[in-house]
Parts: structure tokens; C-alpha cells; sequence
């Protein structure tokens, strides 16, 4: 699968930025992507839905819509505009890959589909605005603190919350997706960035079998002169570990 952004270097606004995406060590295709956007000051990643027709499509059709909705809208003017603007792009690339699967005589619940996270800084001195839907994650490292900022919409983690005892989920079934139903109900919300934060998009192939002790201690090394090395070595932590997915990381080092 040949990303949308290639793994180079990208000055952002927001930062600099750099992606990689990886097969991984057991499946037979790469149905993950990843898109570094400065013209937009955006960044996302997506993973399409393994055992699903079309999840490479999928993948690479929801950043691709997100990227043409935003970049058809006017520059937003409040941050309450920039959300509205954000969650719609988000229906959007929901909307249209559901007509698609149902256009291709694919049953709701049964299309192609993909989780979809990422981040958008309109405004330079503004805040970011994060939208995900699915299990991807984006991580913020700050002040030698790893922190979780988006919450995986799976079966497991509804079964944790709920106190649930004995045998879970499988951690891979998704409670929303982009594509294979008709609603979607997408967390979108303001996080304000801050002079040297560091932040990791990834699909679950990066931290399924790492943990985050394992990311935190990578991370601490990262800065403007190895961001590439830094995200290899993440995606090589994930294949040692027995990581079985596609693996994709992007990191967004935010100016000190």
C-alpha cells in the first residue's frame, strides 16, 4: 500500500511531521494509510477494517474526502466553526463510502470500512482539533508524560468500562467504523497544543502488543534531528513485540 504522504519529512505549521506505514510481519497487503498535509495543517490516519472487502480502499478513500471537504470550505473563524467544519468532513467521508458499498449491493454493517483519527490546527496560533473514529490513537507526550487522547470505540473497552469479568471481547471489534452504516457518531473535540509536545497517530498494529512504558521510552528520545529513526524504531518495537497488523505511526513534533 503506497501512502498518501511518503515517509518524508513535512514542516507543518503545527509542527514537523513525519509517517510511516508497514505490512507488518503476518498480513498479506497493507490496508492502513496516513496523510501529513501542510497546505491544511493536517494530519490523520486510517485503518481499513481487516477481513473486509476493499479496507485499503476504504483507508485511503476517507482521508482523501476529509482532505476535499476541508480544503472546500472557508478558512473557519471560531473554534465552535472549526468543530462544525471538522464534523462534517467526517460525515462526509462516512456518507460517501457508505453510498459506495451500498451502490456495490453491500448490506449495511457489511461494506468496506475504516477507523479514521487525526488532527487539525486551522488557525496557527490556535488550537488543534482532533476527530476519530475507531480504535487508531493519538498519544501526546509532554513534560515526560505519555497520555491517551482519544478513546477506542471497540467492544473491549465498552466491555472494561462495564466491569466486565472473565472472557472479553476480542479487542478488534469496532463499535463504530467509516463506511459500513449509514450513522456515524464521530468524537470531535479541542486540544490545545503546547511548545515541545510530541504526538503519535497510529493504527493498532503500533501499540496492540507494546506497551505504553515501551512508546514512552521511544518517544523520550524523539526530536527535530531524528524523527524518521524515532518512528522506525516504533514500528520495529511493534513487530518484536508480535504486533500480527499492518503498523502506520505518524509524529507531529510541535516547535519549542
Amino acid at each position: 500500500m503506497i501512502p498518501l504522504s511518503p515517509p518524508v519529512l513535512q514542516q507543518m505549521a503545527m509542527g514537523l511531521a513525519y509517517g510511516l506505514t508497514d505490512v507488518g510481519t503476518v498480513r498479506p497487503s497493507n490496508q492502513d494509510n496516513l496523510l501529513l498535509l501542510p497546505e491544511l495543517n493536517l494530519v490523520a490516519v486510517a485503518d481499513g477494517m481487516g477481513g473486509h472487502v476493499g479496507g485499503d480502499i476504504a483507508s485511503t478513500e476517507a482521508l482523501l474526502l476529509v482532505w476535499k471537504h476541508l480544503r472546500a470550505q472557508h478558512v473557519p473563524g471560531s473554534d465552535a466553526e472549526a468543530l462544525r467544519q471538522l464534523h462534517e468532513a467526517v460525515l462526509f467521508a462516512n456518507s460517501t463510502l457508505f453510498r459506495n458499498n451500498a451502490a456495490a449491493g453491500l448490506a449495511d454493517g457489511y461494506g468496506m470500512g475504516t477507523t479514521l483519527t487525526g488532527m487539525w490546527q486551522p488557525h496557527a496560533d490556535g488550537p488543534a482539533f482532533i476527530f476519530h473514529v475507531g480504535d487508531s490513537r493519538i498519544y501526546r507526550y509532554r513534560d515526560g508524560l505519555l497520555a491517551q487522547l482519544t478513546h477506542d470505540q471497540t467492544l473491549y473497552q465498552q466491555a472494561l468500562e462495564a466491569g466486565m469479568k472473565g472472557i472479553l471481547p476480542p479487542r478488534n471489534l469496532l463499535l463504530q467504523a467509516i463506511g459500513p452504516a449509514e450513522e456515524v457518531r464521530p468524537d470531535v473535540f479541542t486540544h490545545p497544543v503546547a511548545a515541545g509536545d510530541l504526538y503519535l497517530l497510529c493504527s493498532d498494529g503500533m501499540y496492540g502488543a507494546s506497551t505504553s512504558e515501551d512508546l514512552a521510552a521511544l518517544l523520550a528520545n524523539a526530536g527535530p534531528d531524528n524523527l524518521p529513526e524515532t518512528c522506525a524504531a516504533l514500528v520495529e518495537k511493534a513487530k518484536q513485540d508480535g504486533s500480527r497488523d499492518n503498523i502506520t505511526a505518524i509524529l507531529l513534533l510541535c516547535p519549542a
